[in-house]
Order: C-alpha cells, then structure tokens, then sequence
C-alpha cells in the first residue's frame, strides 16, 4: 500500500501559477506511475496528468495540455503539478495518485492508492 499525501493548493488568481507536490511513501516509488486527478463541485471527478514510474513523454488531459506540467523526482518519492495560466474551471480538489502499474494511465481504476486531496481555487 502506498500512502499519499498532497501539498501546494490555494487561492489564486485567472493567470497565476501554482505547483502542487505529493509525497509518497511505502511502495518502492520508482516502480509505479503517478497520477493528478481533479473534482469539481457537483461533478465526476476527472483525468489531469500522469507519469509512467520512471518519467518518459507524460499524459494530459486536453484541458490542460500546454498548460499543466507533471514531473516526478524518484530521489524525493514526489510528484508534482505545475499549473500555469490557470483558468476559473481549473477549481477542484485535486489528487494525486499511485497506479497498479509502472505505466502512464488515465484510468482512474489503474490506480490503487489516493491522497486526501488539495484545494485549488481560481478566481476570475
């Protein structure tokens, strides 16, 4: 099992940036992919980013390509998200998570450890 916990969220302005961390611990981080994942209120919650176990080409979800960065430092057992030009519809609570697998994935049941969350607010 590997326990998760998320860091970075808060209040912000349309056009800010903001970098979230998760910290990992338990399973050899190295071994398996990480994910960012986002839920709004009222909504399902949905696909951000994810990175296979040792980095490689990352995954985006289209909303944020281009705009969203997901790095991992297996040294630090930590994932990141860098957000930029952030947008009042990037508000959620976001997760980070740990996949079954060492491979990139946007299927949230591909994923079998999740962090508390952390709320990332944008305002207009």
């Amino acid at each position: 099992q590997v326990q998760l916990v998320e860091s970075g969220g808060g209040l912000v302005q349309a056009g800010d940036s903001l970098t979230l961390s998760c910290a990992a611990s338990g399973r050899t981080f190295s071994s398996y992919a990480m994910g960012w994942f986002r839920q709004a209120p009222g909504k399902e919650r949905e696909f951000v980013a994810s990175i296979s176990s040792t980095g490689g080409p990352p995954l985006y979800a289209g909303s944020v390509k281009g705009r969203f960065a997901i790095s991992r430092d297996n040294a630090k057992n930590t994932v990141y998200l860098q957000m930029n030009s952030l947008k009042p519809e990037d508000t959620a609570v976001y997760y980070c998570a740990a996949g079954r697998t060492w491979y990139r994935n946007s299927r949230s049941n591909e994923y079998g450890s999740w962090g508390q969350g952390t709320q990332v607010t944008v305002s207009s």
